[in-house]
Parts: structure tokens; C-alpha cells; sequence
């Protein structure tokens, strides 16, 4: 990269060695990598998530000495083409939808690390190019978005007018009840789908999907307490909301 091309702040502060592709920038896009993977990756990994530390920053990693290798090839070679860079980004494409899992229950497992591990990989592209100031704001996003957000998330689903349920009954015969007490309560169900992973188990288990009508509820009820109180109905073996 052309040193009197210096646009980036981070940049432009810590000198004309830090745009070009010297030992130190090199070193120094490196170290910055795999800092901010693995602080993503602790995050992950305090919550008990497939994709922790490790994976975090080899990919982090993989990604800054691809976009470093492309950049080496445009200076010395002409190759105008980012082809490693593509390559990585694919491949992490490819690992994260591997990531994404669906349980017995019939929720969807991994998506926000896939998804994050994919936007890791990003960030070590833009580290590898050079873009210190774009990746220290997309880091600091990153990792907000994955430890702050969640809370904030939970507290608007926990309130909205829809939600999911994974329902277990005692015996089939059941169902008709739990149908009965959701509309007494001002709530209707929109989808009921029978869970065949447990057809030999002996309980009857359903995904429901459920809308609250009433106004009372709207402005009381949490999905959390609703939840509870239907957990003691006596036909109920287990009842838990589906993410």
C-alpha cells in the first residue's frame, strides 16, 4: 500500500510504517487479530457456546494473513485479485452453516455464533488490510452486539405478542385441554406441530405457537409467567419457550 495514501486515523497517528506492508504492520495486524478474536472468543465461551476461544482467533487469524498474502501478491506481483481473501471467507461461510444445529426440541441451535464467528472473520480482514479504525469500531460493535444485546433482546420477546413453546403431555387425550385452558386465558394458538423425536417416549409433545389477545395479558403477563402457570396445570409433564 502506497504510503502517501495514509487515510486511516489510527493509521495517520502511528505513521507511514503502519499503512505499508513492513515487519512491524505485519506483526502488529497480527497481535491486533488475534486480540480482538479472543476477546470475542472468551465471550462466547463464558456461555458455554460451541465456537469458543480457539476457533475464534485460528480464524481471525486465517483470514488477516489471507487478506496479508493478497496484499504482498498486488505489491510484488500486480495480482489485482484477492483470491485468498475470497477463499477464507468462503470457507468460513461453509464452517459457520455447520455451526448451525437443530435440537430435538426443533430450535435452531448456534446461529448467533455462526453468524458471529463469520463477522469475526470479517474483522480479521479489515485488520489485515490495515483498516485499524474500522476494525477497532466493528470490534467494539461485535462484542456489544454479543454480550450487551442479548438482555436487551430476551426483554423485548419476553413481552411481545407471539411466542413458541415446546409442550410436553402426559397423554394425548390432553391436548384438547391445554387448547381449551389457552383460549380461557385470551390467547389463541396459531400452529400446533407434533414432535416425532419422541414418538416412543410415552409423552404426547407438540411445538406451539401462540398469540396473546388479550389486552389484560398485553399490558401484564411476560411469557415467563405465563409459562409458570401453565407449568402447573396436572396433565403438563414440561412446558419451556423455544428461542
Amino acid at each position: 500500500m502506497p504510503s502517501e495514501a495514509i487515510l486511516d486515523p489510527i493509521a495517520r497517528l502511528l505513521g507511514e510504517w503502519s499503512s505499508d506492508l513492513t515487519l512491524g504492520a505485519v506483526i502488529l495486524r497480527v497481535v491486533l487479530s488475534l486480540t480482538f478474536s479472543a476477546i470475542i472468543g472468551c465471550e462466547r465461551s463464558s456461555k458455554r457456546h460451541a465456537a469458543g476461544l480457539r476457533t475464534f482467533m485460528v480464524v481471525s487469524l486465517a483470514c488477516t494473513v489471507s487478506m496479508l498474502a493478497d496484499l504482498f501478491l498486488r505489491a510484488t506481483y500486480g495480482i489485482s485479485l484477492f483470491v485468498l481473501s475470497a477463499a477464507a471467507v468462503i470457507g468460513i461461510a461453509i464452517i459457520t452453516v455447520n455451526c448451525i444445529l437443530y435440537s430435538s426440541r426443533s430450535q435452531i441451535k448456534g446461529l448467533t455464533t455462526s453468524v458471529g464467528l463469520w463477522a469475526c472473520g470479517i474483522l480479521g480482514l479489515t485488520v489485515g488490510v490495515g483498516f485499524y479504525t474500522v476494525s477497532l469500531v466493528a470490534f467494539a460493535g461485535l462484542l456489544v452486539s454479543l454480550s450487551l444485546f442479548p438482555r436487551f433482546e430476551h426483554y423485548l420477546k419476553n413481552r411481545s405478542n407471539h411466542f413458541e413453546v415446546h409442550l410436553e403431555l402426559k397423554d394425548i387425550a390432553c391436548l384438547q385441554n391445554f387448547v381449551t385452558t389457552i383460549r380461557e386465558l385470551g390467547m389463541k394458538i396459531d400452529d400446533i406441530e407434533a414432535n416425532t423425536a419422541y414418538l416412543h417416549s410415552g409423552l404426547s409433545v407438540y411445538s406451539i405457537s401462540i398469540s396473546i389477545s388479550s389486552q389484560e395479558l398485553k399490558k401484564y403477563k411476560t411469557h415467563t409467567e405465563i409459562i409458570e402457570a401453565l407449568r402447573t396445570l396436572d396433565y403438563v409433564y414440561h412446558i419451556e419457550e423455544m428461542s
